[in-house]
């Protein structure tokens, strides 16, 4: 019943998954009761439109029939199969068997005992019979197998010593051996270009640089591959007569996207990546929550990250979603404000091989920030001094993404009244937070409180930054339909507003 089974399903047969075989366990039961009131599909046929060899009226309780039936699967390898076990959930349990009562909650010390009566179980609790241990026992088989694969491979790695590196380091999702001069000499390069772009175009650019160092990567997009910058020069579609490619088209299939990218993950031999609009980051928020739960390496690309989509209306506009987000255990969250952040950002997910990341990216161009040699190393810290006015600065502004640009026409403008403002771009709270107290000292000195930050999403997670001093200039309601530029004024992202916050604090510390 579950709509990701559905999306999963319809690729699966779509790509003619021949060695997938599924067991369906057709009981008829769920957690509220007979399924009959709200579920009537005829599972053969809806599979049988997918493009699923079906196998159907399986007795699940007879392991004869079950065995032929996955016999005659695995002889069928133009599509994955589904094989319709009818069981009795249950079974054996006096008053429980069939019933919903056996499904959530366990049986209770009665019920098991007359169970136990019931199918003739005369073994204590929890002892296995020998025989039984003896049935699963498939150790010494996978020693062998093992064994004979070891000994091929030895001799392949004697007579191909070049393609035997080369394969095992596609397995370990390794990096080149000059990786870190190959990435910092691309992030320097972009840093010099001063090129105004989108970020999910920076985003492109950073993939069509890093792509052919990491054969590993697999990219796609769930029907919006071109709007969320994911081709790139070299790229390949997958297919069923390509299976050799590395970029796949999901369809409008998010949910299944994401899970999909984490089964690539657990198997090992790819580092995945995926790109669909921020707002439909709540289709697939379970799958990116169980790759931060499982710390799998994969990269959730997520586009179109404001009301700066404009035109599409509040539907289409993240107002709570980069917070949503920050807040899941395990999961970098990268916001960039130019092409420079964003080819540090790509780095750092690459990099990151114990949990995945989300790329929050822009559809709107953005100006590209000057920036030192250091400013620029100092980028994957998190978060770092990007404008700055001296040992003692009086106030700060904080930003991301499309509004630091906003902080830095600010302060300048503050400055050149003679005021000390200091911007810090902070592209990665997770990544600064896990800084060291001396450089998070350096960057947000606790004794400057007059803080303002300035981030086009809800504001309630900032002030753990802005502090009990400062102002946070954010969006708390859902956007409005219109062009980018009179949508951001509308809702008060200006330089003007900024500056008047700024002076703002200066003004209530004077009274006080």
């Amino acid at each position: 019943m579950e709509g990701i089974s559905y999306e999963a399903c319809s690729l699966a047969g779509l790509w003619g998954l021949g060695k997938l075989i599924c067991l369906y366990d057709d009981n008829g039961i769920s957690i509220d009761g007979k399924v009959r009131g709200w579920f009537s599909e005829d599972m053969v046929q809806r599979f049988q439109s997918c493009g699923w060899h079906v196998i159907p009226n399986v007795d699940g309780h007879d392991p004869v029939a079950i065995h032929e039936a996955i016999a005659q699967a695995r002889a069928y390898s133009q599509s994955p199969t589904l094989i319709c076990c009818k069981t009795t959930i249950a079974r054996g349990s006096p008053n429980k068997g069939g019933s919903e009562k056996s499904h959530g909650a366990p049986l209770g010390a009665a019920e098991v005992a007359a169970t136990r009566e019931n199918i003739g179980w005369r073994h204590e609790p929890f002892v296995i019979p020998p025989e039984y241990y003896r049935a699963f026992d498939a150790r010494a088989k996978g020693e062998a197998w093992e064994a004979e694969w070891n000994a091929l491979f030895a001799r392949y790695r004697a007579e191909y010593p070049g393609p035997a590196a080369e394969f095992e380091r596609r397995l370990a999702c390794g990096f080149p051996p000059d990786w870190e001069e190959l990435a910092w000499n691309f992030i320097q390069a972009m840093q010099e270009r001063h090129e105004d772009l989108a970020t999910r175009a920076a985003s492109q650019r950073a993939l069509e640089a890093y792509g052919p160092y990491f054969p590993s990567l697999v990219g796609g997009s769930a029907d919006l591959t071109e709007s969320t910058g994911i081709p790139w020069v070299g790229c390949r579609p997958v297919d069923f007569e390509n299976p050799d490619g590395n970029l796949i088209y999901y369809g409008a299939r998010e949910f299944a996207m994401n899970a999909i990218m984490n089964g690539l993950a657990l198997h090992g031999g790819y580092v995945p990546f995926g790109g669909t609009f921020l707002m439909f980051s709540d289709y697939c928020r379970s799958a990116i929550r169980m790759s931060a739960l499982m710390k799998l390496r994969c990269v959730f690309i997520l586009t179109h990250d404001s009301i700066g989509v404009g035109g599409d209306g509040p539907t289409h506009q993240p107002i709570e979603h980069v917070a949503g987000l920050r807040i899941v255990p395990e999961l970098s969250v990268w916001r960039t404000c130019d092409t420079t952040e964003t080819a540090v950002a790509w780095k750092a997910a690459l990099e990151r091989i114990n949990g995945p990341t989300c790329l929050i990216f822009t559809r709107q161009k953005l100006p590209h920030q000057d920036r030192t040699p250091e400013q620029v190393r100092a980028i994957a810290r998190g978060g770092y001094v990007l404008l700055d006015c001296g040992d003692d600065p009086e106030a700060i502004i904080i930003a991301t993404g499309s509004e630091v640009q906003l902080a830095v026409a600010a302060a300048r403008q503050l400055n050149a009244q003679g005021r000390r403002v200091r911007v810090v771009s902070m592209p990665s709270v997770d990544v600064f937070d896990a800084q060291d107290a001396d450089y998070r000292e350096s960057v947000l000195p606790m004794a400057v409180t007059r803080r303002v930050v300035v981030e086009a999403g809800v504001t309630a997670p900032w002030y753990k930054y802005a502090g009990p001093k400062g102002t946070v200039i954010g969006i708390d309601c859902f956007g409005e339909c219109g062009p980018p530029e009179i949508i951001f004024q509308h809702f008060g992202f200006t330089t003007d507003r900024v500056v008047a916050a700024v002076e703002a604090l200066f003004q209530r510390d004077a009274v006080f």
